[in-house]
């Protein structure tokens, strides 16, 4: 297990939460299909590898899933002075963000290409 496990956890209850609100829609279970493939990832501390042909729609996942974090979870956390919990989901926040600039920025160049983003370490 890697010292990223809280962001395979919280990327796993994202996709299972979105999922399920989504009901039968294909594109929403395409990127939750991402996240979860990223939580696989980060659990064995690879790095995020995301395939040329889902730059795009893996970077809409990750900006959804900072989203989520930043309107739902972060303010209950900040309000509970929970600071550790706080950390992570900053952390959670930061690095989702610097994924989804990564994998736009590749996605715009015209010779793409799969992409292995790093994961800073852990808070």
């Amino acid at each position: 297990m890697s010292d990223h496990a809280f962001l395979a956890a919280m990327l796993r209850f994202v996709a299972d939460k979105t999922e399920a609100a989504a009901m039968d829609d294909p594109r929403t279970a395409a990127m939750m299909a991402g996240l979860r493939k990223a939580a696989d990832e980060a659990e064995t501390g690879s790095g995020l590898r995301v395939a040329d042909q889902s730059l795009e729609l893996t970077a809409r996942a990750f900006a959804g899933f900072a989203g989520f974090l930043q309107k739902q979870i972060l303010p209950e956390v900040v309000a509970h002075g929970n600071a550790v919990g706080e950390a992570q989901i900053r952390w959670s926040i930061d690095t989702a963000m610097a994924a989804v600039s990564t994998l736009l920025a590749r996605a715009a160049l015209p010779e793409r290409g799969d992409v292995t983003i790093d994961l800073p370490p852990p808070p």
